[in-house]
């Protein structure tokens, strides 16, 4: 199991870190160093001002009205999925440090970790929920003539990494806290990698191992793939708006 952990939860966090960031970073610099088109391209009716402009690209980018007036379901599931995601994105933060003042107002280290028990077991089922409603969407409904096998790919990614993570916390987060996963992970930015006990007792370092696995091959692949408009939304929402 030590062996599993250190390929998928050491080298792979860092090959996984390095080509997200570096496969990223060479998006961007395609973006901005591509010609400005001559032509304006905002679409009708568009704001008159910088601000307003400004705020059209953030309201289209965050709350898509334009998908909830074509297609409300699926606009309720991304939402739904992303909202939650990104609560699932704040909490993981813990693995970098405790928040400095919600423990006390929670009242102690013991009511932060069932705080972020709850938290988490109910970010991670809105995610699942989202993740089997795309895959349902794309399987059964008209879609599946128009889907490819990346949009299968990527669904499985997240499905990976979100089952396992669920795992993780309905299994195993009665006793394996916060404070464990940033020993690991905190020795990972130290570059001197090292598990904590708690992780090779039992079958928990096979449930991290495979949740950090799917992590590992997402970011790998995100930069290559369909997903980068998550980051490229700013950019050509800002383009409709001039």
């Amino acid at each position: 199991m030590e062996t599993y952990l250190w390929i998928t939860s050491v080298w792979g966090v860092y090959l996984g870190l390095a080509v997200f960031v570096l496969g990223m970073g060479w998006r961007i610099y395609q973006w901005t160093t591509t010609p400005k088109s001559r032509v304006r391209l905002g679409m009708f009716p568009k704001p008159r001002t910088k601000a307003g402009r400004f705020g059209k690209m953030l309201k289209d980018t965050f709350i898509a009205p334009h998908s909830a007036a074509i297609e409300p379901r699926m606009w309720f599931f991304a939402m739904l999925f992303h909202v939650a995601a990104l609560a699932a994105f704040v909490g993981h933060l813990r693995i970098l440090g405790e928040y400095p003042i919600l423990p006390e107002l929670l009242g102690g280290e013991h009511a932060m970790n069932n705080f972020a028990a709850y938290a988490g077991s109910i970010a991670g089922t809105l995610m699942l929920v989202g993740v089997v409603y795309w895959i349902a969407r794309r399987t059964f409904g008209p879609y599946k003539n128009l889907s490819v096998p990346e949009d299968y790919l990527l669904l499985a990614l997240l499905f990976g990494v979100i089952i396992m993570g669920d795992h993780l916390r309905f299994v195993y987060g009665g006793y394996i806290h916060a404070d464990t996963y940033q020993e690991w992970f905190k020795s990972l930015l130290a570059f001197a990698p090292a598990f904590p006990e708690k992780l090779l007792v039992g079958n928990v370092g096979w449930s991290l191992g495979t949740h950090m696995l799917f992590t590992d091959l997402f970011l790998l692949y995100f930069p290559f793939s369909k997903l980068v408009h998550t980051i490229g939304s700013f950019s050509a929402n800002l383009v409709r708006s001039e």
